[in-house]
């Protein structure tokens, strides 16, 4: 894996690690729309394997493959972000769940129904329900979700600058070492029980669709409305949060 020089050698490195990258591409387009393709994820992802293998450190005190793991994720959901595989109406549709749930939680005090969402929307709860299946996989959560419209004083800005002073410009570790992480956890603590034990056995346990609508005895595409109804209250409970951080 090292050259005489004491490098890693970058070819035996990309070959050897080939399949972390499509196993990688695997879990993550699971998650999304049919629309993206698997080879671009993939040929992203080896271009994040080779970016680990031109920064990786032994002093670093971290194993290759899981630095690698980071990079080649980093650059699949750059991929993404670059391509914008959602239409306009999509992305549309998504904001506005995340607007009318954000609405009734300040009004209600608490997480609303699906059909309480699905009245602030002006929909029946079966199109409400079936808007939710289409922007399945569209709601990858990005920082810039939670940005005020003061770009001077956004979230981001914020924690690149408190980063930008320790001289840590490692961007996983400025999560780490964030506010996100804790409002992450407590808007997920905020959570309808079984949306909670979706995101649990989705993202930690990396159960499929199948299989988690066999623990929550509902149907696969149960499964992709109850997701995409998680994934819009904890947007909008971070830009909640990220809103009276501003203040």
């Amino acid at each position: 894996m090292y050259t005489a020089q004491g490098k890693i050698d970058k070819s035996d490195t990309l070959a050897k690690h080939a399949p972390l990258v499509r196993r990688l591409a695997l879990q993550l387009i699971a998650k999304l729309p049919a629309s993206v393709e698997l080879d671009d994820m993939i040929q992203a992802g080896m271009l994040g394997l080779l970016d680990a293998a031109n920064r990786f450190q032994e002093d670093q005190g971290a194993q290759f493959e899981t630095y690698a793991s980071q990079r080649i994720r980093g650059a699949m959901l750059d991929e993404l972000r670059a391509n914008d595989w959602l239409s306009r109406g999509l992305r549309q549709s998504s904001r506005s769940v995340d607007a009318a749930v954000q609405v009734l939680e300040q009004k209600l005090a608490r997480a609303p129904s699906e059909r309480e969402i699905a009245q602030a929307m002006k929909l029946s709860l079966e199109d409400y329900q079936q808007l939710l299946q289409e922007i399945h996989g569209s709601q990858l959560l990005y920082y810039e979700d939670c940005e005020s419209d003061n770009s001077e004083n956004s979230f981001l800005d914020r924690q690149n600058g408190s980063s930008d002073r320790s001289g840590d410009n490692d961007p996983l570790q400025r999560l780490l070492d964030s506010g996100m992480r804790h409002m992450l956890v407590e808007a997920i603590g905020l959570m309808p029980e079984r949306e909670r034990l979706l995101l649990s056995l989705y993202y930690e346990q990396e159960m499929n669709l199948r299989e988690i609508g066999a623990v929550l005895e509902v149907s696969q595409s149960r499964v992709c409305q109850l997701h995409s109804q998680a994934i819009s209250r904890l947007r909008a409970r971070l830009n909640e949060s990220s809103w009276s951080e501003a203040a």
